[in-house]
């Protein structure tokens, strides 16, 4: 996914909650709503996520150096993960914490029509806002369906905006529900039950992010096409006659290193297995511009073999130890 798309999205999301968040404030402070509130303070934290995000991106451009010699583009998973953390801890915190204490010292709103218009506007700013992390999400989805395509992606900060304005959009509808009910029925309580459903929803979207982007921060492998497409480009490659083993590993959205063991046949001289090598690089930086490094490994068949049995006793030794 490109940076502009990226960034225009997170800009998008950024100006947009900046305004509600402050509206919200004022609404809440003049009526008293407690689920209003917990809106406002929703916005706010997501407000800072997206300043998170683009920190991240900024942090990930970094040219490689000593101590990092791969580059920095994973700083955008940590602070994806960081922005998890942030929904959680603090968004969803607060929303259950305001809601209990509305619960049990519940209050009347006063005019809460002030409420009904904010949340109105909130809701169009949101769709608004919404609508352009969908689109710039929609261009790497291809034909998968919306949930295999956020386990998919290797770009959190789009997936990450749009859960966020997912939440959003939920949010609101529960807050309006929640002041109308305690409008109409004359129990204030629903008021407090509206944050409280607040906090869970946030609740909710934090522990997906924070699923979705601690697989990036480990290490996830790149899809499956990628892969598929440099086996065809190995096995096709002059001399080759058998792929020992192939690793791929996503160091950030768009930089993606291969790790590859092939086997040549054995009558082949050395200076066109280094021209083959060379070639071979090439051909899979140009087919596919995601892929920044290609390690290649020249080893026998016998050879590999023997070295993944050396890798397994070790491992099988280390849990015997450990037990």
């Amino acid at each position: 996914m490109a940076t502009h798309g990226t960034n225009r999205v997170i800009y998008a999301a950024l100006a947009g909650n900046s305004l509600i968040a402050i509206t919200k404030f004022a609404a809440a402070t003049y009526t008293g709503s407690s689920a209003m509130l917990s809106e406002a303070i929703h916005s706010l934290v997501d407000t800072g996520n997206q300043c998170l995000l683009l920190i991240g991106i900024r942090r990930s451009k970094r040219p490689a150096d000593d101590n990092h010699p791969f580059g920095y583009g994973m700083e955008v998973y940590f602070w994806a993960f960081v922005v998890a953390i942030m929904i959680f801890g603090v968004g969803a915190g607060v929303s259950l914490y305001e809601g209990y204490q509305k619960i049990l010292d519940p209050h009347e709103i006063t005019n809460p029509m002030v409420n009904y218009v904010v949340l109105g506007l909130a809701i169009v700013f949101e769709a608004g806002a919404w609508w352009v992390a969908y689109r710039e999400f929609e261009k790497t989805r291809g034909r998968r369906n919306l949930i295999d395509a956020v386990r998919r992606s290797k770009d959190p900060t789009v997936f990450t905006v749009l859960f966020e304005d997912s939440a959003a959009m939920l949010g609101l509808v529960v807050a309006l529900i929640g002041i109308s009910a305690a409008q109409y029925t004359g129990i204030p309580e629903f008021d407090g039950y509206a944050s409280v459903g607040i906090g869970l929803i946030l609740a909710g979207t934090a522990a997906m992010l924070a699923y979705e982007t601690k697989g990036l921060i480990i290490g996830e492998a790149a899809s499956r096409e990628l892969i598929t497409g440099v086996r065809k480009i190995a096995m096709s490659a002059n001399g080759v006659r058998r792929i020992n083993e192939l690793r791929t590993m996503h160091l950030g959205p768009n930089d993606v290193l291969v790790a590859i063991s092939l086997d040549f046949a054995d009558s082949m001289p050395a200076g066109e297995v280094e021209q083959t090598i060379s070639k071979l690089e090439v051909d899979i930086k140009t087919q596919f511009s995601d892929v920044r490094r290609v390690f290649a490994e020249i080893q026998s068949a016998a050879g590999h073999a023997a070295s993944v049995a050396a890798e397994q006793d070790h491992i099988r030794e280390s849990k015997g130890n450990e037990a």
